[in-house]
């Protein structure tokens, strides 16, 4: 089988060129020679089945970043019978050099110039003849993001997988890699002869839009402002969609599944109904939310605005020792951790790096997030929910400024901070619907793994040794309960939100199902007793705790591996632990003494 590899720097569009070419096939797999996964597809392309591996984006094959490395790496151990060159057009005079490298490794290459529309928006013209004559390279222009010129350059990729070639060792690479200044003298010279570029560079839009957003002291309101009512439209929204789904799953309960178990043992009864499926119909009821707030965060993402909120947020991640780039990490973690952990793998300072990995588990993540719609539904109106789960997230930035604070002198960097903006671009529906699904298929999968697991045993636990009422203090999960009481009843959590909080340590995603199974309902009935029996100080403080204690097993799995070191990852999970006992406690205990 042929195998390709997919090359950019960052920001190129070889994310949506790569989700393009693979739809929804895409798998994340280990390669020899590296230490971390990356994510390949099989594409047909001529007559061929070919393997596209989608490389992490970089800058040069010169850099000591870890995803500079790992580009290296895999060139070196794993043969490559073509390699796919993505660069952004309107930036082809500071982006050739890349090229120029490969080119440089004798490898089989072809160059794809992409966001073409872009390009011929700001009056530069490419002669891809031209070029393809300089660089001894067959070039092709496209854009990922409306599909033009893909299938003329999936034609031109198949000519060129007839070249078999073993693959190059790492020694080769350093030799037959040329001096930056030839590379940058042969840049300017192909840049001279291939491309027309006007004097001035202008996106008047851009720049317009920018004066506001990016404005010294509106840019952060405005930024905090616009995340708000991005919560309030997904709680809008979905709140109905849940309620339907919540409805629907009783109706089946109730209708289909009550008669078809009703003759089985009580005991397989009560595993199938009141364990799995309460437990994982509970969180399926919150699906629509996470669909909602992918495809929200998608669009953010795509339109160029998180770059703004990197830049925005620069000078004051500073002054904890941290910088943009970072601020982006904790950004995506508000989707899952375990990328973003992998992300700050573009951070060439280990000091910079570590303290990025230290408060990204502090980010509120998309399992976290259906705990915190659940609770606030509970306890609060309709129109103080949004604002409670905002409050939530602005907690999140409160509690990772005050981990950097105290942790930047043991892990200092003077790395800089470059950011290159890219102009605001709307995404089309196709990446939206795509990388939604990517998103939400990852989050089912990785759900499916631990919440089946986790309901049955938090119905064993709740329902053994037999002879004793179910989820009361004489079962296992009470007596489990019981022994974290004197810990967590100071902040307001009793045995059976003790026991969830046990759980979630596998995965938050268990969290709300190991509730349902606790109090054996689900649905409307759950939440009435649970509003019953919790006031709305209890419920924030368990919040609050849930935010901020131990990330999920994949989470510390992945800062292991990412820091390879187990003392940090000992210190990050003993830190967050404190820090969420501290935190609840303060909150709870000064809510009661003022009388709430």
């Amino acid at each position: 089988m042929k195998r390709i590899a997919l090359l950019g720097m960052p920001n190129t569009g070889k994310s949506t060129l790569f989700n393009r070419l693979s739809g929804a096939s895409a798998r994340v797999g280990n390669w020899p020679g590296i230490t971390v996964d990356l994510m390949s597809a099989k594409i047909l392309i001529g007559g061929h089945i070919a393997e596209l591996v989608d490389l992490p984006g970089l800058y040069d094959l010169h850099g000591f970043s870890d995803d500079e490395q790992v580009v290296r790496h895999f060139l070196a151990n794993n043969s490559v019978d073509l390699v796919m060159i993505v660069l952004n057009s309107s930036q082809i005079d500071r982006q050739l050099s890349l090229a120029l490298q490969i080119r440089a490794l004798g490898l089989p290459a072809l160059l794809l110039l992409n966001m073409q529309d872009e390009a011929k928006r700001s009056g530069i013209s490419i002669d891809i003849d031209e070029m393809s004559r300089q660089l001894g390279l067959p070039v092709a222009s496209i854009s990922a993001k409306y599909g033009d010129g893909c299938p003329q350059a999936l034609q031109l990729a198949a000519r060129h997988l007839e070249h078999q070639r073993a693959p190059i060792s790492a020694s080769e690479i350093s030799s037959k890699l040329e001096a930056d200044t030839q590379l940058e003298q042969q840049m300017e010279h192909i840049v001279k002869q291939a491309v027309q570029m006007p004097l001035q560079l202008t996106d008047r839009l851009t720049e317009r839009i920018d004066r506001v957003l990016l404005h010294p002291w509106l840019g952060l309101p405005l930024f905090f402002g616009a995340m708000y009512l991005l919560f309030q439209f997904i709680f809008t929204v979905g709140a109905p969609l849940q309620e339907g789904v919540a409805w629907l799953l009783d109706l089946i309960r109730s209708d289909v599944l009550e008669p078809l178990t009703a003759s089985l043992p009580a005991w397989l009864h009560g595993l199938l109904l009141d364990g799995i499926y309460d437990g994982v119909g509970t969180v399926a009821a919150f699906v629509p939310i996470i669909v909602l707030f992918f495809l929200v965060m998608t669009m953010v993402e795509d339109s160029g605005y998180m770059s703004r909120a990197a830049f925005l947020m620069d000078a004051l991640m500073a002054r904890v020792g941290l910088d943009g780039r970072s601020f982006v990490m904790v950004l995506m973690g508000f989707g899952c951790n375990v990328p973003a952990l992998m992300g700050t793998r573009v951070m060439r300072s280990r000091g910079m790096r570590l303290l990025t990995m230290m408060v990204i588990p502090l980010s509120l993540c998309s399992a976290r997030l259906q705990v915190f719609v659940f609770m606030s539904a509970i306890l609060f109106t309709t129109e103080q929910a949004p604002l409670v789960v905002f409050s939530m997230y602005l907690m999140s930035f409160v509690t990772i400024f005050l981990t950097a604070l105290i942790f930047k002198g043991k892990m200092r960097s003077s790395e800089p901070f470059i950011l290159e903006m890219p102009p605001y671009r709307f995404p089309t529906a196709k990446q939206i619907v795509l990388r939604g699904w990517l998103e939400v298929r990852h989050f089912l999968n990785r759900a499916s793994k631990f919440i089946i697991f986790g309901v049955v045993m938090v119905w064993a636990l709740t329902n053994f040794p037999s002879g004793v009422p179910a989820a009361s203090e004489a079962t296992y999960a009470g007596q489990i309960g019981q022994f974290f009481l004197p810990i967590l009843e100071p902040i307001g959590i009793d045995a059976k939100l003790a026991i969830a909080l046990i759980f979630g340590f596998v995965a938050k995603e268990i969290v709300v199902g190991a509730l349902a199974v606790i109090y054996g309902l689900q649905g409307e009935a759950l939440e009435l007793l649970m509003a019953q029996q919790l006031d709305w100080v209890q419920g924030v403080s368990f919040m609050l705790f849930t935010l901020i204690y131990t990330p999920c097993l994949s989470t510390i799995a992945t800062m292991r591996s990412e820091s390879k070191s187990v003392g940090y990852t000992v210190l990050a999970l003993g830190w967050s632990l404190l820090l969420a006992w501290v935190v609840s406690f303060i909150f709870y205990q000064s809510a009661r003494a003022l009388g709430f």
